[in-house]
């Protein structure tokens, strides 16, 4: 049986990952006072243990903005009990599909870039089991974005806004990696001193009522 004072940790921690107002709470075995960094994840170096992203200013989890620069860095807990599943990386910021705009992370310029595409198809309400983006037969989600060089399209789905979309850039854009046209997963950085995490949660992987 575990003990009281462990699930209480364990509740509290728990807590502060989902609601960063609870930053005056306690979490760990001292008592000092930590705080909390969330965004999106631009690198993350599995050999240096080190993890990049964009900050979310927004005070709406369904409505996030990944706009503050400059991007931060920290190192990944040592404690395995600490980390949580390891983030997938991407440049993709926003997606606008009323102005038909993508603003994406420019490794080079260290600045945001917003570029207006073509679209070729589009789908709503896709949920992530649905059969266009999830395979049933292997269990598993399809991989995205789909990158059709012949065709010069683009197509990824994007579970939070619930879209599948598939468009064209201008060929000055189609050269590009294609983590470019993909969102890096929402993380939450729990820490105590700049650019070390004490507790790294992968939001975007975890699932609270999973038993």
């Amino acid at each position: 049986m575990r003990k009281t004072g462990t699930i209480r940790k364990d509740l509290t921690c728990l807590l502060l990952c989902f609601f960063p107002a609870l930053l005056l709470t306690c979490c760990g075995n001292g008592y000092g006072f930590g705080k909390v960094e969330q965004g999106r994840v631009i690198e993350f170096d599995r050999e240096k243990r080190t993890v990049t992203f964009i900050r979310d200013v927004s005070t709406d989890p369904r409505d996030p903005s990944y706009t503050r620069l400059p991007p931060i860095t920290y190192e990944l807990p040592k404690d395995p009990d600490e980390m949580g599943a390891e983030p997938k990386a991407g440049l993709r910021m926003k997606l606008n599909t009323q102005k038909k705009q993508i603003t994406i992370f420019d490794p080079v310029s260290k600045d945001f870039k917003t570029i207006n595409y073509k679209l070729i198809a589009q789908k709503e309400q896709v949920e992530r089991d649905d059969t266009l983006v999830f395979d049933k037969l292997t269990g598993k989600a399809r991989k995205f974005p789909i990158i059709d060089k012949n065709q010069k399209t683009i197509t990824f789905y994007s579970d939070r806004q619930k879209i599948l979309t598939t468009f064209t850039v201008p060929d000055q854009y189609q050269a590009m990696p294609d983590k470019t046209w993909d969102a890096g997963d929402e993380v939450r950085i729990y820490y105590k001193e700049e650019g070390k995490a004490y507790r790294f949660m992968n939001v975007t992987r975890t699932d609270i009522f999973k038993k």
